[in-house]
Formats: structure tokens, sequence, C-alpha cells
């Protein structure tokens, strides 16, 4: 049995992880502050493998235990709400980065980081490889999280040249799925709930910018085999589906799979808002052997379930 320290574990993607890895018999400590996470994520968690600790990643994190894997997975990723905190949201990303690289130095225990599709910035190339640097505004409004992001990978790799830290690097597309808060400002989400209340449904921009939708499952195993690949392998490693829809073919699936009767109203596309989206996975393919098993239909059916559930609609 490892233990295995997820911080971020109260949020979508980490509240995912954490009942995978339990349901796996490992021993699983979740981190969290609580700003954007939701203690209901983990309330059918089996207590004697599971504990939390009350913690903000940009202040050092101190466990007497011994520790094997830490995932990091400690970010604002909600638009809306890293545009409202920005200077918190790269602190996070950067301090937070730098503190759990410390505690996996101490610990000698493996690290990944969750790094984002964002750090390609506006893509001037299609689909996105690892080896892509980027198109980033360094000074634009979504920079505290692009670049945030940019800066932790940064420092992953100075930690494993200068002390031969054990880090894995990941960079994820458009992930999706239960546990997303419902208002948090992302499409899927936005879309499912504005649907299902009959509201009109905000389109940006002209609605033919596209993204790469990967259901929570398949994403999470992407994480779990990252993990415990060959430790040649650093990353940063691509995880996502390549199959690239336009935001209007989300909008038109979703209406149609909740019989709303919702109408489309567009809005100015936000600054920086990238136009194109999606992964090349060879890399995955090659290395983990993984690719993405759910596609849109099933997914997007599995998460308006979800959410009806969960807001009784």
């Amino acid at each position: 049995m490892k233990t295995i320290l997820v911080c971020g574990g109260a949020g979508f993607l980490g509240s995912n992880l954490c009942s995978y890895l339990v349901n796996k018999g490992e021993r699983v400590i979740c981190a969290d502050n609580f700003s954007t996470g939701n203690m209901n994520n983990l309330k059918d968690l089996d207590s004697s493998l599971f504990s939390i600790i009350e913690h903000d990643i940009t202040e050092p994190l101190r466990i007497d235990e011994s520790i094997d894997e830490i995932y990091n997975l400690a970010s604002i990723a909600s638009p809306p709400l890293y545009l409202e905190r920005p200077i918190y949201t790269f602190k996070t990303n950067v301090l937070g980065a730098l503190n759990l690289l410390e505690l996996a130095n101490e610990k000698d225990a493996r690290i990944l980081q969750t790094s984002t599709s964002e750090v390609y910035g506006e893509p001037l190339e299609h689909p996105q490889r690892e080896t892509y640097r980027g198109n980033v505004n360094p000074i634009g409004v979504r920079a505290c999280y692009d670049e945030g992001k940019r800066a932790a990978e940064t420092l992953f790799f100075d930690f494993n040249r200068t002390y031969s830290t054990k880090i894995k690097v990941v960079r994820i597309f458009n992930a999706y799925g239960p546990n997303m808060e419902p208002y948090d400002g992302r499409v899927v989400s936005n879309f499912i709930i504005q649907s299902l209340k009959g509201e009109d449904i905000t389109v940006y921009g002209d609605g033919k910018q596209t993204r790469s939708f990967c259901y929570v499952d398949d994403m999470i195993e992407g994480l779990y085999r990252m993990m415990n690949s060959r430790e040649e392998l650093l990353g940063p490693v691509n995880l996502g589906n390549p199959n690239e829809f336009t935001i209007l073919d989300l909008a038109q699936k979703i209406i149609e799979k909740t019989n709303s009767e919702s109408e489309l109203v567009f809005c100015p596309l936000p600054t920086d808002d990238p136009t194109q989206r999606k992964p090349d996975i060879s890399l995955a393919k090659s290395e983990l052997d993984w690719e993405p098993k759910i596609e849109l239909d099933e997914g997007l059916d599995k998460t308006i379930e979800y959410y009806s559930n969960l807001l009784n609609i």
C-alpha cells in the first residue's frame, strides 16, 4: 500500500482521483483549502484509507509520515474565478509548485504536476504537440493561469535537473464530468445547467472555436498511468481527447440531450480566449498505452445525469 498525497483533492479532478486511488486500496491524504473544492465530493470515501488536511499550498506543507507520491491538482481552473483572483491564482500555481517540490525532495516522493493545454495559448500549431512552445500573452488577463502553469513546469524541470527530483508533468485538455462545480463558468457545466433550467445558452464569440473534451474517468486513468510510468519519462505528456468539436456542436448536443427549449445567445469572445484546441496524444499512446475510451455523447449523458440529480431538475 502506498501513501499518496493529493493536493486539491476536494476539487473536480482531485476528488475523482482520490476515489480512484482509494478504490485501488491505496492510502490517500487529501490536502485542500476548500476555496473552490467541495467537501461533498469526498463524502463517500472509505475513512480507513482516507484523510483530509485543510491547507493552502501557497504556504509550506508539513507532513510527519512518509509519502510515496504527490499529485498536484491544486489550482483555480475556472476562468471567471481566476479572473477575479489573478494574483492568488498565480501564487497558487507557482508557490504551490515550489512548496510541493520541496516536500517531494524531503520525502523522496514522485510528484506529478497537472499542467494545462493553456500553456499553448492561442496556438499557431494544430493539433498541439508537446514540443510546441506556445503563443501566450504574458500580460493578458488570462496570464495568471497560463503563465502560472508555465512557470510551474519550469520549476518542475529545474528541480529535476538540480536535485534529481522524481517529476512527472502532464498537460490536460478540457476535462469534464461529475464533481465539476455547476457554476464555475466552464463551458460544459455552463451549457448543461442553462439547458436543464431552460435558460438562454451563452455562446462566446461565433461558436466556431473548437475544443477537445475528455471525460473525467479517462483523464484520471491517464494521470495514474503517468505517475506509474517508467522513471525516465518526465513529460510533458498531453492528456485529452483528440476528437475536436465546435462550441456550437457542443451546445446543440446538450440541447438535444436535455430536450431543452433554450436558445443560443451570442456574447463577445473574452480576451485571449483560444480559438482552437486539439491535443496530439501520440506520446500518451506510445508511452502510457492510453487513449480516451468515452466519447462525447456518452460522457455528456453521464454528466447531464449528475447535474440533474445534484440540482433536482
